[in-house]
């Protein structure tokens, strides 16, 4: 049977989509990049804003479409925040929870056509679900799923409604997972998680993040190791000891900042004030020189004012961000935040732009600084015989050579141009 599946959101809905990529494959089913002449369609939704929900409805409803009579399944965020809304679009409907089991309901629906609603309560999950690391076909760069939930309950954010407590994935099997991921090809591994920075905090010897990054490190030596998204806490002096010793660890590191206003990092309830923030920053650019160091920022939180705003921009000009991801503020029923007063569309769109222009000069900024330097880059694609890779420190760099897919080599980097780095692979 022709599968596709639509994957929206964060890079655990990534890793989970690959996951089922293999399940099904397994099952003997062809999973294919295209929308059309489909047997089944499987969205893997996300809810993390108002704006999320909408684009998984809306990327259901295409589908559907496009495939009239193909059997729809739908997981994910979204359908764990809103079964019934799911329900209403698709044939099978889970949450967050059980791939496996969604797989399987899956690979039945399409032998024996029914409807299924299975989205159980997040909070009663104690387990972290072990999932198929990798794709079947391979690729340059693997996702490894370390931790699954969060406790934060940040005032915008519905995730630990849909994620459920913290579960991670013990130690031996982090090393097992890496290791079995450096065998296959893969030159660089992405350790991600709804939130990292909790990692262990369910295990009964109590490993911290550091302790599964060098497991991973040490269990693929060969393979670079990159991190997903830091709560800041987590950067501390022991952090930063514990791992810049280890020579394939990437120097890049993003941070969730979400506003760098002291008032409106309460309103959202972060742990961190700016003080703590630009910490981790400091120890960051000690510990792991031309590091790059990027951030996600939110504008126009409610009760956002011009002056918390001003507060923001001079927070992130002085934190020199190597890149961001800028949104402007969508309501997300359900939260703490969607009770309060709301901001403008505009007020908030327009905000987005300005902290987008300020975002834009760091990054030039910083690429500008890479120039004269060596920096090793991992090249993944090839257009008219320029390859295209990222450096460990996340910045994109082209350079011309012979067949350097899925190769890490060192290269001098020569000029800025399109917002990329060119250079000279050095031989």
């Amino acid at each position: 049977m022709r599968i596709h599946i639509h994957t929206l959101g964060c890079k655990v809905n990534q890793f989970e989509s690959a996951a089922m990529e293999t399940m099904l494959a397994a099952r003997g089913h062809e999973v294919t990049a295209e929308e059309t002449g489909l047997d089944a369609i499987i969205v893997n939704t996300c809810a993390v804003t108002g704006e999320a929900g909408r684009k998984s409805r809306q990327a259901v409803r295409h589908l559907k479409e496009q495939n009239p009579g193909a059997l729809v399944a739908v997981c994910g965020c979204w359908s764990q925040a809103d079964p019934d809304g799911a329900s209403a679009l698709g044939d099978v409907v889970f949450g967050s929870g059980d791939r496996a089991a969604f797989v399987e309901a899956v690979d039945q629906a399409l032998s024996r056509r029914g409807s299924l609603l299975r989205v159980d309560d997040p909070f009663a999950r104690r387990d972290f679900e072990v999932l198929p690391a990798g794709s079947p076909e391979g690729r340059t760069r693997a996702l490894l799923k370390i931790e699954d939930g969060c406790v934060n309950f940040c005032s915008y954010c519905i995730i630990p409604y849909t994620r459920g407590r913290v579960r991670s994935l013990p130690l031996d099997q982090v090393a097992r997972e890496a290791a079995s991921l450096a065998d296959a090809g893969y030159r660089e591994i992405v350790l991600t998680g709804i939130e990292i920075a909790s990692y262990g905090a369910d295990l009964a010897e109590k490993p911290d993040l550091s302790n599964a990054v060098r497991a991973a490190a040490q269990a693929a030596p060969g393979c670079r190791i990159r991190l997903g998204s830091l709560e800041p806490r987590v950067v501390t002096e022991n952090f930063c000891r514990a791992l810049s010793p280890l020579r394939n660890l990437c120097p890049h590191f993003h941070l969730s900042l979400q506003s760098g206003c002291d008032r409106t990092l309460a309103a959202m309830r972060r742990k961190y004030d700016t003080a703590r923030f630009y910490e981790s920053v400091s120890l960051l650019r000690s510990a792991f020189p031309n590091c790059g160091v990027t951030a996600d920022l939110i504008t126009g939180f409610p009760g956002e004012t011009e002056e918390d705003f001003d507060c923001t921009l001079r927070f992130i000009e002085k934190c020199r961000f190597s890149s961001m991801h800028v949104f402007p503020y969508s309501l997300r029923p359900g939260t703490a935040a969607a009770e309060m007063e709301q901001l403008p569309r505009a007020v908030k769109e327009d905000r987005a732009r300005r902290a987008s222009a300020a975002a834009k000069r760091m990054r030039e900024a910083f690429l500008a600084s890479q120039e004269g330097g060596v920096l090793s880059v991992l090249f993944e694609s090839e257009e008219n015989g320029v390859w295209s890779g990222h450096a460990g420190n996340y910045a994109p760099v082209l350079a011309k050579g012979e067949n350097l897919h899925n190769a890490v080599v060192n290269v001098q980097i020569t000029g800025v141009s399109g917002g990329a780095l060119w250079g000279n692979v050095l031989l």
